[in-house]
């Protein structure tokens, strides 16, 4: 197993095409959209036998939280090849991308019900309060996200408000 960090400036066409091609393989419903949303940060990168098996990206994005607007590491698309699921591959990625955690004031997440478990594990915690978007109209509510986590060092009250900036696509 090889684990490496890099930016997507840095990925190059084969290997874009390589996180798109694990990522459509390990979610039902990953479109073009989704995949952007993980493009322009630090991509944790899990090869075996020099094959992708896992990946997770990290990007800047700002919340709002108790009032102040953070600037967020924001986790996106963690995946594991189906063959391979089982070994530990995601707590691999994971663990790279907290290794980030310094250069933001927020860690944060939006997880899959498969994902939920494997969060919690490494102490991500889930957002109690109502949760909102910064959109192009306004801060408008998001009353049907309830998978948001986060990881912090500073306190929060995670029964309060958050919100986060807009993006086309799913906001969270």
């Amino acid at each position: 197993m090889v684990i490496s960090l890099v930016h997507t400036a840095h990925l190059g066409p084969h290997g874009l095409a390589d996180v798109r091609d694990l990522c459509g393989l390990a979610f039902d419903d990953y479109d073009d959209a989704t995949f952007q949303h993980a493009l322009g940060g630090t991509h944790a990168l899990v090869r075996h036998d020099n094959v992708l098996v896992a990946h997770g990206a990290v990007v800047l994005r700002r919340l709002c939280i108790g009032g102040r607007w953070l600037r967020c590491g924001w986790i996106e698309s963690v995946a594991t090849h189906p063959g391979h699921r089982g070994r530990g591959y995601a707590h691999t990625v994971m663990a790279a991308l907290e290794t980030l955690a310094p250069g933001y004031e927020v860690m944060g997440l939006c997880a899959s019900d498969v994902g939920r478990s494997l969060y919690s594990s490494r102490g991500w915690i889930l957002w109690r309060g109502p949760a909102s978007v910064l959109s192009p109209d306004g801060v408008r509510p998001t009353p049907d996200e309830d998978s948001i986590y986060v990881q912090t060092r500073r306190p929060v009250d995670f029964d309060g408000p958050i919100v986060c900036d807009w993006r086309e696509g799913e906001v969270w």
